[in-house]
């Protein structure tokens, strides 16, 4: 039998939809707010993007502010869609805005359509693929992305809900409880239409990652959030150690604590730890070159590299300053910045640390600092160390 219809040969189309309004009450421009050196909703817009099962990204939003953000990323498969003012109030519900933009009939019933909520920025592309892969293979009408949480639970009478407190099972052997962690719901377009509903019929779970639970609705959940981030999935980015060929550092705040001292005849004195300058020959014999740049010139920094044998000093260097000394020794050394690693504390080091292959901070580095994507945040304080905890990871392989 030959088929003419040419619907019968449509590919089915997956898009992911994300809601983004312009108010929020408990953390104020909340999906736009920079989360670890981005805003909130650059995140889950990244791994969708990333995602070749992901057909269009779609984010409705009622705000001026947010589209332009979105528009600025340039990320590709995204398009902004102005949903209608009434479905955009503290009132409206999610599902409003999804029957919405499903009205338009831009999608066939048997289309998926994904929602992807901005303040779940843990989603990865292996967790959406998986999850389409759920509904694709597994006969299920809907797939809800969850996590595994072990915690007992009472209601107010007193009645333990999810275990025999007679029989107080240990952790490991506790199933614990499902709960949605608000990243993702897919559906087909038409189940959605027909039932008003992001899930329907058969629901199948995908289980995520026990960290992926933590929401960012409230003010104390952003630093939460934020060292999750940092812990789970921006370390876990960085490039391979063995590519690094090259070892910069800035000088207050890093090799020294910052602090400002003077002797009685007003000259100036730095407090420098022993550790840091043992590393220093740590990398020399592994065949790394080293190098300061700093935005000071000083004869004690002179000094204090002489002895440390560092292959390349840049003194009087400020912010654009450094990553253009930076660039020269690459030129010399005929190597790229992502074989460069680098450490440094404060405003002035933010340019080279975001183009470098590999970033560490002091512990006590400024916030935006700490929030540059994939920077490492050492346990170490500047001047305590840290320069010394930074270079043993680079060569702990």
């Amino acid at each position: 039998m030959v088929i003419n219809n040419p619907e019968h040969y449509r590919k089915m189309t997956t898009v992911a939809f994300i809601p983004v309004r312009g108010g929020s009450k408990s953390i104020p421009h909340k999906n736009i707010k920079l989360f670890c050196g981005k805003p909130l909703v650059y995140w889950t817009l990244k791994s969708l993007t990333d995602s070749q099962k992901i057909d269009k990204i779609i984010v409705a939003t009622d705000s001026d502010e947010i589209e332009d953000t979105i528009n600025n990323f340039n990320l590709a498969k995204v398009n902004v869609y102005r949903r209608l003012t009434k479905n955009a109030t503290d009132t409206a519900s999610t599902e409003s805005v999804m029957l919405e933009y499903l009205k338009k009939g831009e999608l066939s019933d048997e289309d998926y359509l994904i929602l992807v909520q901005a303040t779940s920025p843990f989603t990865q592309k292996a967790d959406i693929e998986g999850g389409i892969d759920m509904i694709e293979k597994s006969g299920y009408d809907s797939v809800v992305s969850c996590v595994r949480f072990k915690r007992f639970l009472w209601n107010e009478n007193g009645i333990s809900k999810n275990y025999d407190y007679n029989n107080r099972p240990r952790r490991q052997d506790f199933e614990g409880e499902l709960m949605e962690n608000g990243a993702f719901y897919i559906s087909k377009a038409g189940n959605i239409i027909k039932y008003k509903n992001r899930l329907s019929g058969k629901i199948g779970i995908y289980e995520m990652s026990e960290f992926t639970g933590v929401e960012i609705d409230e003010p104390n959940d952003w630093d939460i959030a934020e060292n999750l981030m940092r812990k789970h999935i921006l370390n876990k980015d960085i490039k391979p150690r063995r590519h690094i060929k090259l070892f910069l550092t800035d000088v207050d705040g890093v090799l020294t604590d910052a602090g400002m001292y003077y002797s009685e005849n007003g000259d100036e004195i730095k407090k420098f730890n022993t550790r840091d300058g043992m590393a220093f020959e740590l990398l020399r014999k592994a065949g790394i070159k080293t190098g300061i740049i700093t935005s000071e010139i000083t004869k004690i920094v002179e000094a204090r590299a002489r002895k440390m044998k560092v292959d390349y000093l840049y003194q009087g260097k400020k912010e654009g300053g450094k990553l253009q000394a930076a660039l020269d020794i690459c030129e010399k050394e005929n190597i790229t910045l992502q074989e460069v690693a680098y450490i440094g504390d404060d405003i002035n080091c933010y340019e080279l640390l975001s183009n470098v292959g590999l970033a560490a901070c002091p512990s006590d580095a400024i916030e935006k600092i700490k929030n540059i994507p994939g920077m490492k945040i050492l346990t170490k304080k500047g001047g305590q160390g840290a320069a010394r905890e930074f270079i043993d990871y680079i060569l702990d392989l």
